[in-house]
């Protein structure tokens, strides 16, 4: 069985806030049931290296230089020593090379010109859908790999009661739904699974992850998006646009 560990680079803008910032992300860390331990432990490990003496979640945002939230475990840490601990967040998941990587990347003005997308929440249940289906779609391709039945579970950072309900009926309907226009979601077992962040390892890789995803549309810096890019999905021919990266709306994308 395989896990999809969702979580998003920001809280997605509302209407009339679409250069701040311009694209918004949801990133997927996929995982085998066999592997969590094993990166479970890597990361207890890291963090409790001398160099480091990390306690707490680990977030994204915690990382930035100018970061000083009192709950922010790396307080005590120089920016270099921080660096080089996302470094070797990193590394636990591109060494693996099963674990992949899959995103969804909406332009929030392109989004917002369409009729349908009329609020935050909008952006990301349409963002959230482009990530289902490629976890969908990865489960199929490893069904075709390996000759067996491959099932999934999809994990989401608890954001809020309303938000919570909100996405996980969108989830339903997604999972439910029989109409040829859409993806089949043939692979996926029971519901989604909502959880605190700072209760799951998953989530915590996953808001890293969207973090670097961010930063590159959002700051045109990909310093950690290709620390992380070899793990994206791709397709046959190495592709990862369509595959490991899903842009929303398919038209208009700026």
């Amino acid at each position: 069985m395989y896990l999809c560990f969702i979580d998003e680079s920001q809280t997605p803008p509302k209407p009339g806030q679409q250069g701040r910032p311009p694209y918004f992300v949801i990133a997927g860390v996929i995982i085998h049931e066999a592997q969590w331990h094993d990166i479970s432990s890597e990361l207890k490990a890291l963090k409790a290296k001398p160099e480091f003496n990390v306690r707490g979640e680990i977030k994204w945002r915690y990382l930035g230089p100018t970061n000083a939230d009192p709950e922010n475990p790396f307080l005590h840490l120089d920016q270099d020593a921080r660096n080089r601990f996302r470094e070797g967040l990193y590394a636990i998941l591109t060494r693996r090379k099963a674990v992949k990587i899959i995103c969804g990347v909406t332009s929030v003005a392109a989004a917002y010109a369409l009729p349908y997308v009329n609020e935050a929440e909008d952006l990301y249940l349409y963002t959230y859908k482009g990530v289902s289906e490629r976890f969908q779609y990865f489960l199929q391709d490893m069904e075709r790999t390996v000759g067996s039945r491959q099932l999934g579970i999809m994990v989401a950072d608890h954001r809020g009661k309303a938000q919570d309900e909100r996405l996980r009926s969108r989830h339903h309907a997604l999972v439910d739904q029989n109409a040829p226009v859409f993806s089949t979601y043939a692979n996926y077992i029971e519901t989604l699974f909502l959880t605190p962040s700072h209760h799951s390892v998953g989530i915590q890789f996953a808001d890293m992850v969207a973090g670097a995803i961010g930063r590159k549309f959002n700051s045109e810096d990909a310093t950690y998006f290709d620390k992380i890019e070899p793990s994206f999905r791709r397709s046959a021919g190495g592709n990862v646009a369509g595959f490991g990266i899903v842009k929303f709306p398919t038209q208009g994308w700026v």
